[in-house]
């Protein structure tokens, strides 16, 4: 008997530069809404479609529904929350500014700037070099800040991810999706001057998105919860944090996805973790050995983490001694989206083999380490891809 690995990715997908420009086009007053819609419609039912040709079983939208103004195609994977939550006041402060740096002391985490990174203050000459590829293509917007009680407030537009994946999956006879939604512990990254309480802010943005999730699964799709908060914090918190204080930071928001997810169908979700999405050192990331206790204290179906990048390949290691929960899998990302080589599908198939050793082949999910749109060129990324599926391929065979 066979065993054949399924295959999916974490979410953001290249957007088409005839989307990009109908996006640019709206926000000038240039198109309708109406308009605007038909093109998105069309550039989904495209990008599913193109990934059931190419082979992958669990697909979405590619995240095509979270767009925001600019040309620049970095994805909206933080943004788009911003006019689906209530109790927000936009603000034009960029959260890479340099501004509101902040220490933490002992048992009090507290978040400081983007800018104020201990990976960056590493490696600053590099950060400051335009040329070091860092911060390629990187886009400046606007943040909110929390001035009101949370509420959510984006149904219709979360009916419209829905609808618009509905759509193209039955076009395309695709066998499963997901749709990527934003964690409460990512959400309340924002700045508050509401509640005065961090764990309050958590817990209010966790009640809110609820209503996000539960639209998702009621629609018959996943709902991965894209929570980079839970490794990438780490390396926001100045001075460096010790690892009872994380974990205990950490609590707090897996408490928290918990309560948001409550009442769900636990098979439709799914929790992805990553150490951000920039191509930079990460030399001060933390292991995943350090938080992977509290991570499988999620009551979900499934956990997306890295399993391809170079600061965390080898932290397959972590699944030698520690015990996946009942009916639960794993999405290990077995092609990097931090790098522009394509990984060989002999390598990914090696991955892979690794991962079905030690949990079990009907366990793991093949994926990606992160989005790969707005990182990576189009053609590069749909190769990493393409490489993915044979590299599944290949192990569903040697299985």
């Amino acid at each position: 008997m066979t065993t054949r690995i399924r295959t999916t990715h974490v979410g953001s997908l290249p957007r088409t530069p005839q989307l990009l420009e109908a996006n640019n086009r709206r926000h000038a007053g240039e198109i309708g809404d109406e308009e605007f819609q038909e093109i998105l419609q069309a550039s989904v039912d495209e990008v599913v479609a193109r990934q059931v040709e190419l082979g992958i079983d669990i697909v979405n939208d590619g995240e095509y529904g979270h767009i925001t103004s600019g040309a620049v195609d970095y994805g909206a994977w933080w943004n788009y929350i911003f006019s689906r939550l209530g109790g927000l006041t936009m603000t034009e402060e960029d959260r890479w500014a340099n501004q509101d740096v902040v220490r933490s002391t002992p048992g009090n985490i507290k978040l400081t700037s983007f800018a104020d990174r201990r990976d960056r203050a590493r490696f600053s000459e590099a950060y400051a070099d335009p040329d070091s590829g860092i911060f390629t293509g990187r886009a400046k917007v606007g943040n909110p800040k929390f001035t009101g009680e949370i509420t959510y407030a984006g149904g219709d537009e979360v009916a419209r991810d829905t609808s618009l994946l509905r759509h193209a999956v039955d076009a395309a006879g695709a066998q499963a999706g997901f749709i990527a939604a934003i964690s409460p512990g990512a959400a309340a990254r924002l700045k508050d001057e509401h509640y005065g309480d961090d764990t309050a802010v958590v817990n209010a943005c966790a009640a809110a998105l609820h209503e996000e999730y539960k639209a998702i699964t009621d629609a018959g799709f996943t709902v991965q919860l894209d929570a980079p908060d839970l490794a990438e914090a780490w390396d926001q918190i100045n001075p460096e944090p010790s690892v009872e204080d994380y974990r205990a930071w950490l609590r707090i928001r897996i408490d928290a996805i918990n309560d948001a997810l409550a009442g769900l169908p636990v098979e439709q979700t799914r929790l992805h973790i990553c150490w951000g999405s920039w191509h930079g050192p990460h030399t001060t990331d933390v292991p995943f050995a350090d938080i992977i206790d509290e991570i499988l204290r999620a009551k979900v179906g499934g956990y997306s983490f890295e399993g391809a990048s170079p600061r965390h390949a080898h932290e397959w290691r972590v699944w030698q001694d520690h015990e996946l929960p009942e009916n639960t899998l794993i999405y290990p990302g077995v092609v990097s989206h931090s790098m522009n080589a394509v990984e060989h599908p002999r390598l990914v198939a090696d991955r892979i083999l690794q991962f079905a050793e030690l949990v079990g082949p009907e366990r793991v999910v093949a994926s990606t380490d992160c989005g790969l749109g707005g990182r990576l060129h189009r053609q590069i990324a749909w190769a990493k891809l393409e490489s993915l599926v044979e590299g599944a391929r290949i192990a569903s065979e040697e299985l």
